[in-house]
């Protein structure tokens, strides 16, 4: 299928998303071998021969954080000492990707020290969908592919709510420009909610910006943390006389009670991606649906490889 050596190798943080896009390309998944000395270290050992080849490195940065990401580090570094031809760092989900600037004096920039570990490691190219913030493209000073899960979500919104009155509610003000894109795609309005922030990881709901009324309300956004500020959103616009309310997310991050949060919300459903795979708990839980970005990716590195243009697939 391809001119020149293609390997698609991944972590333990999400394999079967590996296997699905190596399934897309039609070749088998790369074989490594990840062990742990006694005193915690990680080992990873490259079963294959790499020499001259176009290396892609399946792992997202979910939790644990650090460890999925120092395992993505010395993957890197094992395939560059391996003396791959090029080694693109394939990210669905990028850890630290709220850490992107100063909030306070004293404080990091986490998610541009991660962008300079990558890059020290050996990666020479970055491939990732839904940055948190868009412009942590520019922490690199190598080529970085921002795609979205838009396509995946705009194909399952139509064929399952192709004949209801829609509106497409941001969460927040940083994701007016996300939901507008989805209500021009739906042909649907859009609203916002306003809230506020008292400390991280918790919010409260403040005010709906646009009618809602008598409308199926879908709110987009890149993440589902916590889940305090969806579930929070979708009483506010049930109480402002929405019919129901959905839920759209790329990265199922869901950490701490967020589970238990969603299945007690008056939300219908939680549609998100396979960017993170989902706890136990989560997969239990009938209201969260899981869409796969497996051919997305796929595509994107097929097309990364043959040196075409992916930005049809960016929407």
């Amino acid at each position: 299928m391809f001119a020149n050596p293609i390997k698609v190798f991944s972590g333990s943080a999400n394999p079967e998303l590996a296997k699905n896009i190596c399934k897309y390309l039609a070749i088998p998944l790369g074989k490594s071998t990840l062990k742990r000395f006694s005193d915690g270290e990680l080992f990873v050992e490259i079963e294959e021969n790499v020499r001259g080849a176009d290396v892609f490195i399946v792992q997202p940065t979910c939790s644990p954080v650090n460890e999925n990401l120092m395992e993505l580090l010395i993957m890197i570094d094992a395939a560059r000492r391996a003396s791959a031809r090029r080694i693109t760092a394939v990210i669905p989900y990028y850890g630290y990707a709220r850490q992107d600037r100063k909030t306070a004096p004293r404080t990091p920039i986490s998610a541009k020290l991660v962008a300079n570990l990558i890059v020290v490691a050996g990666a020479r190219r970055v491939l990732t969908m839904d940055l948190h913030a868009g412009q942590i493209q520019g922490f690199f000073d190598i080529p970085v592919d921002h795609l979205y899960a838009m396509p995946v979500f705009l194909k399952y919104i139509k064929e399952n709510f192709a004949d209801k009155d829609l509106i497409i509610v941001s969460p927040d003000a940083g994701g007016v420009e996300r939901a507008r894109e989805y209500a021009k795609r739906l042909d649907s309005t859009f609203a916002m909610v306003d809230k506020r922030r008292p400390r991280p990881n918790e919010s409260e709901v403040m005010n709906i910006i646009g009618d809602v009324k008598d409308k199926i309300a879908i709110i987009v956004d890149d993440m589902v943390d916590t889940a305090g500020t969806i579930c929070k959103a979708a009483e506010a616009i049930l109480d402002r006389g929405a019919l129901e309310v959905y839920a759209v997310a790329t990265h199922p991050v869901l950490s701490g009670k967020a589970v238990e949060r969603i299945a007690n919300s008056p939300l219908k459903s939680l549609i998100v991606s396979d960017t993170i795979p989902l706890r136990e708990e989560a997969k239990a839980l009938d209201k969260i649906k899981v869409l796969s970005v497996a051919e997305l990716l796929g595509e994107a590195i097929r097309r990364i490889h043959t040196d075409d243009s992916i930005s049809s697939l960016f929407i």
